[in-house]
């Protein structure tokens, strides 16, 4: 697993703090169900340093995520914010 040198201060997708970013080009599994540390990951396109496609993972905690939906109703779903890719 890569960690970006230089990590935004907020997560590009979703504009939200976060606690870790990595980077991965190879297949992954993300399952966070009942997951004790983190709440969300989201997902920004990126290309390793020879170029090749990968994705950054920006890792956010339960507070995070929590302090961020405050005042909105929590069966609401998260929403979908396109971005553009780099």
């Amino acid at each position: 697993m890569y960690v970006p040198e230089d990590p935004p201060d907020v997560c590009p997708a979703c504009g939200e703090p976060y606690e870790s970013v990595s980077r991965h080009a190879g297949g992954f599994v993300v399952a966070l169900h009942d997951n004790e540390r983190y709440r969300r990951v989201c997902f920004h396109p990126a290309t390793t340093a020879s170029g090749d496609p990968a994705l950054d993972c920006y890792h956010h905690a339960h507070g995070q995520v929590d302090r961020a939906a405050e005042g909105s109703r929590s069966d609401e779903p998260d929403p979908v914010r396109p971005t553009e890719r780099s």
